[in-house]
């Protein structure tokens, strides 16, 4: 697979996922813009990832922020191929909960992290890609609890509520734009050690859980770099007729029950 001559828009892409799929798309031939809320990161990425990428400081639940992303790609290297959107993460800190716990600020705030920035950044590259009057790739980051919820250890509503959302938002809009050869898709992993994971991934209990809940390869954790070569499929030419799908990269979490020892 080659992403040879694509520029690719990558929202959250300094940290984590994102920035190993960052790495794997450069590898793999392509320019690459991103950008995330810390500095620190930011500075670290710009190093990391070189003249190949371009890597900005920005909010993705600023409504501005992935169009200003965009004209500055556009303006430097002409047009764009794809959009990948990976920012998001826990609301747990912000009163995301079971049900009866949940905080209106933990669901808004939740919400608006992972659903609305996501909404934000593919309304931005619909509008790119119709004045660019090209078809386009947009693949969206998913997760198994919006399909596949486990609530012992993983019970934050609003958190599996927007991930379950992005699933249908990425739907509606495949339909809609298939015929302009604009596709959608959802990437869906399980546990993976990122930092948003610290919780789990320091936990025994959690990690022996996971040990059965995600068989594949001995019952690990996920890598971000286990995501990366979906990654590069969905934005690349080889998916050309490929939209509406959601594929769980999870370590066999979707099928599996999981043991509580």
């Amino acid at each position: 697979m080659t992403l040879n001559d694509k520029h690719i828009v990558i929202v959250g892409g300094t940290s984590g996922m994102g920035l190993s799929a960052c790495h794997a798309c450069i590898k793999a031939g392509a320019k690459v813009s991103t950008f995330g809320r810390n500095t620190e990161k930011v500075d670290r990425a710009k190093k990391k990832l070189g003249s190949r990428a371009i890597v900005a400081v920005g909010d993705a639940t600023n409504p501005n922020m992935v169009s200003s992303i965009i004209d500055r790609f556009v303006t430097e290297q002409g047009i764009i191929h794809g959009l990948y959107h990976v920012a998001g993460g826990s609301g747990r800190s912000m009163g995301d909960a079971p049900l009866h716990e949940v905080t209106d600020e933990g669901w808004h705030k939740t919400l608006e992290l992972n659903l609305t920035s996501m909404f934000y950044s593919n309304r931005a590259a619909v509008q790119q890609f119709h004045r660019q009057e090209t078809c386009g790739s947009i693949l969206n980051m998913g997760s198994v609890l919006g399909f596949s919820p486990s609530s012992h250890y993983f019970g934050t509503l609003t958190y599996a509520t927007a991930k379950a959302a992005i699933i249908g938002m990425t739907k509606s809009s495949a339909s809609f734009y298939a015929d302009q050869g604009i596709r959608f898709n959802v990437i869906a992993p399980a546990l993976v050690d990122t930092p948003m994971a610290k919780r789990a991934s320091t936990d025994q209990k959690i990690m022996q859980y996971i040990q059965t809940k995600q068989p594949l390869d001995g019952g690990r954790i996920g890598l971000p770099s286990d995501l990366n070569q979906a990654v590069v499929f969905f934005l690349s030419d080889e998916s050309k007729f490929v939209t509406g799908q959601v594929l769980a990269v999870d370590g066999g979490w979707s099928i599996s029950e999981g043991q509580y020892l």
